[in-house]
């Protein structure tokens, strides 16, 4: 396992504008609000929260370059490359290496009913048109896409499959990955389920509240780790407390509004996603000051 890939992540907020176009001051003032303010380990970037199914290739490499320019080499970087076009896949994998991204990660391809074997072989030739190293982007939540554990074992065969972003709610098959593969990376992707995937053993985490709640998440993971159960719990109620009003406004917004309390340059999401409500507004402003967001 990659040691140096340990930690917690934010998965990665794009700022746009009216017609959809990238803010790019904006996304510059994101990732490092992320390393600079909430002390995160590194950047998954154009991720579900980073909207990436939503734009196009030439906007996919748009937020890699400016990134990666922004951060340079002071966090670690992971790019989501994944697409239901292999070869779009692949032009974005090799962009992201040549950019010097420390690995690439892939949701499971989606929507059609594709074989193991299908998905097995997509993963493979991602990494060896880019000789990278590769995380899986396990969400069947969103994917329908399960995978097993014997799966899990055929995959990680690949040495250059390092880990896992697991974001299901299965415990029993997380708690199997992690004893079955010592050595692999697993990265917690359920922000409201942090606390019981530390005390599983996860090497980290990668979350979209991490955005503007990193150092409570912080302190939920270094809790858990040292046997601190009763805190890392107390800290998780408290975050969730933020979650649940969070993903009622609407979570891409909402996110985005809070980043902008801040001074920082606002964005909004991707349509088809609606503008943060503005009936909304005492809510936030609530949650932020009670919060300390």
């Amino acid at each position: 396992m990659r040691e140096e890939m340990k930690g917690l992540y934010a998965a990665l907020l794009v700022p746009y504008d009216e017609q959809g176009r990238v803010k790019e001051k904006a996304l510059k003032e994101f990732a490092l609000n992320a390393i600079d303010n909430e002390g995160l380990d590194g950047l998954y970037v154009n991720g579900s929260s980073g909207e990436n199914f939503l734009i196009s290739t030439a906007q996919k490499k748009q937020i890699f370059k400016i990134v990666k320019e922004a951060v340079g080499d002071k966090a670690q970087l992971i790019a989501q490359v994944g697409s239901l076009d292999l070869n779009e896949a692949i032009e974005l994998g090799k962009y992201a290496t040549e950019l010097g991204y420390d690995a690439i990660s892939a949701v499971t391809p989606f929507y059609y009913p594709f074989s193991f074997e299908e998905i097995k072989d997509y993963y493979f030739e991602l990494i060896k048109e880019t000789q990278n190293d590769l995380i899986i982007y396990a969400i069947p939540g969103l994917t329908g896409v399960d995978i097993s554990m014997d799966q899990f074992e055929e995959l990680f065969s690949n040495e250059r499959v390092i880990g896992v972003k697991y974001t299901a709610p299965d415990f029993f098959l997380l708690e199997r990955i992690r004893k079955n593969f010592p050595d692999k990376l697993i990265l917690s992707g359920f922000d409201e389920m942090l606390v019981q995937a530390a005390i599983s053993g996860v090497d980290g985490a990668i979350g979209s509240t991490y955005n503007v709640n990193g150092k409570r998440a912080r302190e939920i993971f270094e809790n858990a780790q040292q046997g601190n159960i009763d805190k890392a719990y107390e800290l998780q109620h408290e975050t969730n407390d933020i979650i649940a009003p969070v993903l009622e406004m609407g979570l891409h917004g909402s996110l985005k509004e809070i980043l902008a309390s801040r001074g920082l340059e606002s964005g909004l999401p991707k349509r088809p996603f609606k503008p943060f409500n503005e009936d909304n507004r005492q809510r936030l402003e609530t949650l932020i000051k009670q919060y300390n967001l």
